[in-house]
């Protein structure tokens, strides 16, 4: 991306009365749409860098793998309906619930979120696109490969199968002689690139790429969320990329990291993997959460309760979650000072969920709810959020935790937390801001069907998990005993388990039905008070004709709030007017001030074949090909140089631009 600095007086940088007041069509909008808009046909689809097309493919490539995850969550309890049966071999199941793990948590939960973040940030945020374009779409490219790479083994039968926790020395060269460690640990790091690159551009959007007037207390939730997450992914995918690497070494080069034979330290996993494992968790709660209380409060009619102890609360979380890895290895040892540390930091960590929690339950309390679809499935992940942090905060205490450790009450608790607390938000998510993806409603009938047998049926299957667990079932056994009293237990989670598919399915087909014949909808179908709502639905590829000037929290519901009083109210049709080229404003970072206008790269398909090419040199490194690994990094470094090589369009430009051009 190249920066064009401009005072704020420049005849660029202006005010322009008339563009947002223009009708559709105008000279001004056929401009735009000239400039932003990616070309038809195959060429426009791998080059686009338009991140509302990143977005919904992050959303529906997470989805697609939601699926996959849930039919082997369906086979496995199909093995488990009942004792002694032989529907899968040890070896299938492992490698079905290795997979299930792995799919569930690191292909659909988080890409899931960063497909909303894609999609919603630059139009919350009030700016025409993210601040690296193709950046982001490198991250889609390199998430996607990472997927088909870490599944390319499993109709082999060579899928990863030690646990999707991948604990040592079971995972070693000892015990695992096949590739199928390997390849998770290969897809690890590959994955951990897509992460990292797009992890650093939503902490640069945030603090750059607002609309004008948007301060930083100004900011929806679901920023607030994902730029917490984004911050920890930086932090702890270093951790875990390192600790995979050092498995690969330890299995292919003969080192011996973990090997105690040799000196090595199977410990030393868990502590790598778990300081990424336990922040990770709430990467994949925070913006779930933070699409919760932006939404919540449109069907409540009032602002959220609490926004600035809600803001912070996030933050806590993250913050605090940061100090207790050592919860998922209360029963590994440790000396009684680290357990009793750790244990406390696990109950205070309860303290900025519950500020989330009674903020919500305040904003139905004293609003006036309206009970359509999304509204039901926000209020239903409360509800979750409550039943899944209860069974949290029982297992912070250690010796309870010593008794649960490795029961089906902790896979009670893990699916609650995050399946209950991230799917029920993401597809009220989707209900709500369907509109602005398609133009179209959904069907409001069907919706609340999908609901309720989506709400009973993961109710049915996950909480007698908890009663499974207390019974002494331990986790990861693909058979069992009738005479061990789990049968009941096991045939409900099971039956359970198919109703909550069928809840999918439903939503699935109000989907597909409502694409093709959903009622058309406006700009704001939902009299929502953020700033995406003002565009219309679907949104133009330029996002908005002017970049609009903000002051309030709230700039949809000024007028009935009596919000930006002593500080002008907000102009979403009177803004900055920039039409050379594709060009939007730079902000200030605390009070988004405008300070640069900023040249953003047209669409490029050098993302995809860098991603490509990596890709490939990981399956190079995991076959051995080291002649063809090398070619392909050559590849990828010529694609990259090609990538950074300056535009055309910026040497051409007059001796008085080029004298304060950057290059960033």
């Amino acid at each position: 991306m190249s920066a064009i600095t401009r005072p704020p007086s420049d005849s660029r940088l202006r005010r322009s009365p008339d563009i947002g007041q223009a009708p559709v069509g105008s000279d001004a909008e056929i401009r735009l749409a000239e400039i932003w808009e990616s070309l038809p046909g195959w060429k426009g689809w791998l080059s686009t860098v338009d991140h509302k097309v990143i977005g919904l493919r992050y959303i529906v490539t997470a989805f697609v793998f939601l699926l996959i995850g849930g039919m082997e969550a369906l086979i496995m309890r199909l093995q488990l309906a009942g004792p002694n049966l032989t529907l899968l071999t040890p070896e299938q199941y492992n490698q079905l619930f290795t997979m299930h793990g792995v799919t569930m948590i690191f292909l659909y939960a988080l890409p899931i979120l960063s497909g909303f973040s894609n999609y919603l940030w630059p139009l919350m945020l009030g700016s025409r696109d993210m601040t690296f374009p193709r950046l982001n779409a490198l991250s889609y490219w390199i998430f996607l490969f990472a997927g088909i790479f870490m599944y390319a083994s499993f109709p082999l039968g060579q899928a990863p199968n030690a646990g999707w926790f991948n604990y040592v020395p079971y995972s070693g060269p000892i015990y695992n002689t096949g590739p199928n460690i390997d390849v998770f640990a290969l897809g690890m790091v590959l994955l951990g690139v897509s992460t990292t690159v797009g992890s650093v551009n939503f902490v640069v959007t945030l603090f750059k790429m607002r609309a004008p007037g948007m301060t930083i207390n100004r900011v929806p939730i679901l920023v607030w969320g994902t730029l917490t997450a984004s911050v920890a992914n930086l932090l702890v995918i270093p951790s875990v990329s390192l600790a995979f690497f050092l498995l690969w070494l330890d299995r292919q080069v003969g080192t011996h990291f973990f090997d105690v034979a040799n000196g090595g330290k199977p410990l030393l996993w868990q502590h790598l993997f778990w300081i990424f494992g336990h922040p990770w968790v709430y990467a994949i709660v925070l913006p779930a959460m933070g699409i919760v209380s932006d939404a919540l409060p449109t069907f409540c009619r009032r602002p959220l309760v609490g926004y600035a102890w809600v803001a912070l609360a996030t933050m806590a979380t993250m913050l605090v979650g940061f100090e207790v890895w050592i919860h998922h290895m209360f029963a590994t040892g440790l000396p009684a000072v680290a357990l009793s540390i750790f244990g406390a930091a696990s109950f205070v960590i309860s303290i900025p969920s519950a500020v989330a929690v009674f903020a919500w339950i305040a904003t139905i309390w004293l609003g006036t709810p309206v009970f359509k679809t999304p509204f039901l499935f926000f209020a239903g992940f409360v509800i979750l959020f409550v039943i899944g942090g209860l069974s949290g905060v029982m297992t912070a205490a250690v010796p309870l935790d010593w008794q649960l450790n490795e029961t089906y009450f902790i896979v009670a608790h893990l699916h609650y937390v995050l399946l209950g607390i991230n799917v029920f938000p993401v597809v009220g998510g989707i209900y709500y801001w369907f509109p602005k993806f398609t133009g179209r409603m959904m069907d409001e009938k069907i919706g609340k069907w999908s609901f309720w047998v989506m709400f009973i049926g993961f109710n049915a299957g996950f909480f007698p998990m908890h009663l499974a667990g207390l019974l002494g079932m331990p986790r990861r056994i693909y058979t069992y005993s009738s005479r061990m009293g789990w049968d009941t237990v096991n045939l409900i989670t099971s039956i359970g388990s198919f109703v909550f598919a069928i809840g999918v399915l439903i939503f699935l087909v109000n989907v597909a039905v409502s694409l093709r014949r959903g009622t058309r909808a406006g700009s704001n179908p939902w009299d929502a008070a953020t700033l995406e709502w003002s565009v219309p639905s679907p949104p133009p590829a330029y996002n908005f004709a002017v970049i609009p000037h903000i002051a309030s929290r709230h700039p949809l519901w000024e007028d009935r709030l009596n919000e930006g009083e002593g500080t002008g109210q907000s102009s979403l049709e009177k803004g900055y007017l920039l039409m050379e080229g594709r060009e939007t404003i730079g902000t200030s970072p605390i009070d988004a001030t405008p300070e640069i206008i900023l040249k953003m790269p047209g669409d490029s398909a050098t993302p995809f074949f860098v991603g490509l090419f990596l890709s490939l040199a990981f399956a190079g490194m995991l076959l051995h090909w080291w002649s063809f690994t090398g070619l392909m990094i050559l590849s990828c470094i010529i694609a990259l140089m090609v990538w950074m090589w300056p535009e055309k369009a910026l040497a051409q430009r007059s001796p008085t631009d080029s004298s304060r051009e950057a290059h960033v």
